[in-house]
């Protein structure tokens, strides 16, 4: 059959708009509307058959009620919705009446057109009207991730908008002993801060363990700039809460929920973020950043450089400490989840590397070690062994006891690519 022995089934259907007759056939001739085709296919009917040509208005449509002939109006509904969001990036949907569905379906049945042909009014209305909102606010369209998503309920001309997240990329130091990276819960009192109905004793009511984080120092700054609800705290893993975090910091984004500024000077947001933390935790190399940036920071493969601090239950001797650190220095590393943890992390052994150890014996039975090694590696169990969980470990190659008595992660960097990569960085 051709595409006009197909439109001559739908038209004798009549009464049906130029847009709900273009839509049957929009796989043909790209470049045109759903209401231009629909008026070409009748045209050429029209013509051929030698017959008055009669258009339809869409109000007398049976098939979408009106609706295809009011795209500037239901446009216009999704400029006032958004009024007052501070946006670059949209994208419009819609929810479409449960009787337009039926009748589109059962115009294809009647037309003996396959179920998939053409499109659907959602979508012809996503289209015309994400057309008209761009025009309107001069936002780009994107598909993926906008910043503003408008979904359109036709058959009660309401508008829904979700403000999707703004997202602050850097690096930060964590200069004082004692800080988790991410805010700590009671688990007394689940992070209420009371315990029938009195003060939780265990956190002296304030809802966490820790009084500060790194989150807590840093994240506040950032809503306020941008004028949000709420942020989420994104690292490249973590260090240990009695660690500090120095030399070139550690990658994170921070989430901005419901952001309604999107263009803070990231130069002064760097500024406020340090005179915030007030000396406990800086930042450098504050950007804004694409929600990509969150995935990239969590699972960019990395490697990391430590400081330890160590002491020896026993002496050692210069020649035994250099030796030890030759033997684990390039080695495999096999690591049972260290005893500390378990109760956090599944149980199992896992295979890291040792890209570089170097170290100096500071007295007989103390010494400063730096370790290079694969992300994910467990620096304190590699110089304790962890009661033989850890295998080799620079304890159980002494033969001697050995503990890190202080930890410093030096730089944070990653395997293969660097974490700051132009495509996941905003203007």
């Amino acid at each position: 059959m051709t595409v006009l022995e197909d439109a001559r089934r739908v038209l004798a259907e009549d009464p049906i708009c130029d847009a709900c007759v273009g839509r049957c056939f929009a796989e043909r001739s790209f470049g045109l509307t759903n209401a231009e085709r629909g008026r070409a296919l009748r045209t050429t009917i029209a013509l051929a058959d030698d017959e008055p040509y009669e258009g339809v208005d869409p109000s007398e449509c049976w098939v979408c009620e009106g609706a295809s002939g009011r795209f500037d109006e239901f446009a216009d509904l999704v400029v006032d919705a958004l009024a007052g969001q501070n946006f670059d990036t949209y994208q419009v949907g819609t929810q479409a009446p449960p009787l337009v569905e039926e009748n589109e379906t059962m115009l294809r049945d009647i037309a003996d057109l396959a179920e998939d042909a053409g499109e659907l009014f959602k979508s012809e209305c996503n289209r015309e009207v994400g057309k008209r909102v761009g025009r309107e606010t001069g936002a780009d369209v994107d598909f993926e991730r906008p910043d503003v998503l408008a979904v359109l309920d036709v058959e009660h001309e309401t508008v829904s908008v979700t403000v999707n997240s703004a997202f602050v990329y850097g690096r930060y130091r964590k200069l004082e002993r004692g800080i988790p990276q991410t805010k700590w819960p009671c688990s007394d009192c689940n992070g209420t801060g009371t315990l029938v109905d009195s003060p939780c004793p265990h956190c002296e009511g304030t809802g966490f363990l820790y009084p500060e984080s790194v989150e807590q120092l840093t994240a506040p700054p950032v809503i306020d700039a941008m004028d949000g609800e709420s942020a989420s705290f994104h690292g490249a893993g973590r260090e240990d809460i009695d660690a500090l975090m120095l030399g070139t910091g550690r990658p994170f984004v921070v989430e901005v929920q419901e952001p309604q500024e999107r263009h803070p000077d990231p130069e002064e947001l760097e500024e406020a973020i340090n005179e915030y933390a007030d000396e406990k935790v800086e930042v450098e190399g504050i950007r804004l950043a694409s929600y990509e940036m969150v995935a990239r920071v969590k699972e960019l493969d990395a490697r990391k450089r430590y400081r330890a601090q160590v002491e020896f239950g026993e002496p050692v001797t210069e020649e035994g400490f250099e030796a030890a650190l030759l033997e684990l220095d390039g080695a495999t590393i096999q690591q049972e989840t260290p005893q500390r943890v378990k109760h956090r992390r599944a149980e199992k052994v896992r295979e890291r590397e040792v890209y570089d150890i170097e170290g100096e014996r500071t007295d007989d039975t103390h010494a400063v070690v730096e370790v290079e090694g694969e992300g994910g590696l467990y620096i304190k169990e590699l110089v304790s062994s962890d009661e033989g969980r850890t295998e080799p470990s620079l304890a159980g190659v002494l033969g001697v006891d050995a503990e890190v008595t202080a930890l410093d992660v030096v730089t944070v960097e990653g395997e293969r690519d660097e974490f700051e990569d132009e495509e996941f960085f905003r203007e």
